[in-house]
């Protein structure tokens, strides 16, 4: 016997249903991905140059007004043979000068070091001990802010698949609002932290402020803003309310 034909509503929410879980398969992969050292991975030299340069500038200031002349030569020093080796793609000989540095150096150098120790345990497939380097970074009270929430960013991220959403709030929503620095990388992980809680209400309006933040990267737009549109919400219309702060507040769990 011949089954009756589906209505079109219903075959619209079946499309409607299978795309959404396309869509959030791929964005929970994207999360996975650490995007500093997937730079890496996709564009070679440049990028860990760009990357290294950033973290050295700040690192070399603080070590600067903290160390003497002296030790901070010998720091630069290692850093720089810590660099080629990098650029060579020998990564446990630049493991190897890296834990010196951390040795040796003031609070900025120390924390840069092991950052960069993270991301090469990353590149080594070492998932585990790149979230505990990033976590003695995001722990340490005498490091620098920017690196401390780096690193909180980098470990949530990590153990994002083991971590209680409720957690991955309270540990990234003071990041995740507009302005911040690390506005589009917390946010997301925030938004999907509410959609494992059932609160759309609460995600869309934020993956809708994410799209049009001018500081964020382009494929991190795209991504949110095609979540904010699965969830109902007009990436376009509803971003001033979201990034006002009009959104609900979670309820007390």
């Amino acid at each position: 016997m011949a089954l009756p034909p589906q209505s079109r509503s219903d075959k619209l929410a079946q499309r409607d249903a299978a795309q959404q879980d396309v869509f959030l398969r791929e964005v929970d992969e994207a999360v996975r991905q650490d995007e500093m050292f997937t730079l890496f991975q996709r564009y070679g030299k440049p990028a860990i140059a760009v990357v290294v340069v950033g973290l050295l500038a700040l690192a070399g200031y603080l070590w600067w007004d903290h160390s003497s002349k002296q030790s901070a030569g010998e720091v630069g020093e290692q850093f720089t043979v810590a660099l080629d080796k990098l650029d060579a793609r020998n990564l446990p000989a630049a493991d190897k000068e890296l834990v010196t540095v951390e040795q040796k150096g003031g609070d900025g150098s120390a924390a840069a070091a092991k950052l960069l120790r993270a991301g090469i345990a990353l590149e080594q497939n070492k998932q585990a001990e790149a979230a505990k380097l990033f976590a003695e970074v995001a722990a340490d009270g005498d490091a620098p802010q920017p690196f401390r929430d780096l690193a909180t960013i980098r470990e949530v991220s990590i153990n994002f698949d083991t971590l209680p959403p409720q957690q991955v709030l309270d540990r990234l929503k003071p990041l995740a609002t507009p302005g911040n620095p690390w506005f589009g990388n917390a946010g997301e992980l925030v938004g999907i932290a509410y959609m494992k809680q059932n609160r759309n209400d609460l995600a869309g309006p934020l993956f809708a402020a994410i799209s049009r933040d001018k500081d964020v990267p382009d494929s991190l737009k795209r991504r949110t803003r095609q979540l904010a549109g699965l969830l109902g919400v007009d990436a376009i219309d509803d971003v001033a309310k979201a990034a006002s702060g009009d959104a609900p507040e979670p309820a007390a769990q």
